[in-house]
């Protein structure tokens, strides 16, 4: 299933997308798209739907982040060798685990502010792991049984606050619409094989980076089973898990976004996102 949310921003409603591409409405089968919704069971009472038979929403909408009441936004830093390569790191040993803010969370298609004193902001597409079953020292092997699907997303980054001045990766990574995740929620049954997809992203039209999930150095898998280590993984948590090569940090020169541009993502199977770069006021 291709799940997600639609509508105003804070207003967003719950849908699915039909076999011909439309939107449905499932506001009148469950209140949101949750972590409350996110279960094996849950997906599967909604997959039992004829989907064509739910109310057609009408017209453009703009889309919402695919889930909502997010309570951890975990993120993998250096999780691809060519990445680490670029930007001169040691290749992990053991995971790089930092978070994002929740509040950094819009949709897959509304404006990446540029904050004010950013010099080096910068782009980064990954797949995102939504959780559905909340565990705690998951097993690796079971660890599939945690994922309610998978969404595009873009862990926007500003390097000069995230690298240049004291302290943790947050202040960098967490600014107002540094997260659009989306569009979908796409269930884990539709992704049998998440180390095997295509991740690229666009600036202005110009590939910038083209790579695959088969390069991460830790699997799907084995990250939800490390953080479940450390912390419970709640449903509706996500998982961003690094970047490929490509982003601006390892241009030479180094290239940051600028205001007015466009940016456009996708990882295969989970749709595209479409991002203009505006300036805070």
């Amino acid at each position: 299933m291709r799940l997600l949310r639609y509508g105003p921003k804070g207003q967003e409603k719950p849908g699915i997308i039909d076999r011909h591409g439309a939107i449905r409405d499932l506001s009148g089968v469950i209140r949101d798209l949750d972590g409350l919704n996110l279960s094996d069971g849950a997906l599967a009472q909604l997959r039992s739907l004829d989907a064509e038979s739910l109310p057609l929403v009408p017209g453009k909408q703009r889309i919402g982040p695919c889930v909502a009441g997010t309570g951890m936004f975990h993120a993998i830093g250096l999780n691809y060798r060519d990445h680490a390569a670029e930007t001169g790191a040691r290749v992990p040993t053991e995971p790089m685990l930092f978070t994002k803010s929740v509040y950094a969370i819009c949709g897959p298609n509304d404006d990446v502010i540029r904050p004010r004193g950013s010099t080096k902001l910068d782009w980064e597409a990954e797949l995102g792991i939504v959780i559905g079953t909340t565990g705690k020292y998951i097993a690796e092997a079971n660890a599939f049984d945690h994922v309610a699907g998978y969404c595009v997303v873009n862990d926007v980054s500003e390097r000069e606050f995230q690298k240049d001045r004291e302290g943790q990766f947050v202040k960098g990574k967490s600014g107002d619409n540094f997260g659009p995740i989306g569009p979908w929620l796409v269930t884990r049954d539709e992704i049998p094989d998440p180390q095997n997809l295509r991740i690229w992203l666009e600036v202005d039209g110009e590939r910038r980076q083209n790579g695959t999930t088969a390069d991460m150095i830790f699997g799907v898998r084995f990250l939800v089973s490390y953080l479940s280590r450390f912390m419970t993984l709640h449903a509706g948590d996500i998982i961003t898990t690094g970047t490929p090569a490509g982003v601006g940090q390892g241009m030479k020169p180094e290239t940051y976004l600028r205001p007015g541009q466009r940016i456009r993502l996708g990882v295969e199977g989970l749709g595209e996102q479409s991002q203009l770069v505006v300036q805070d006021n």
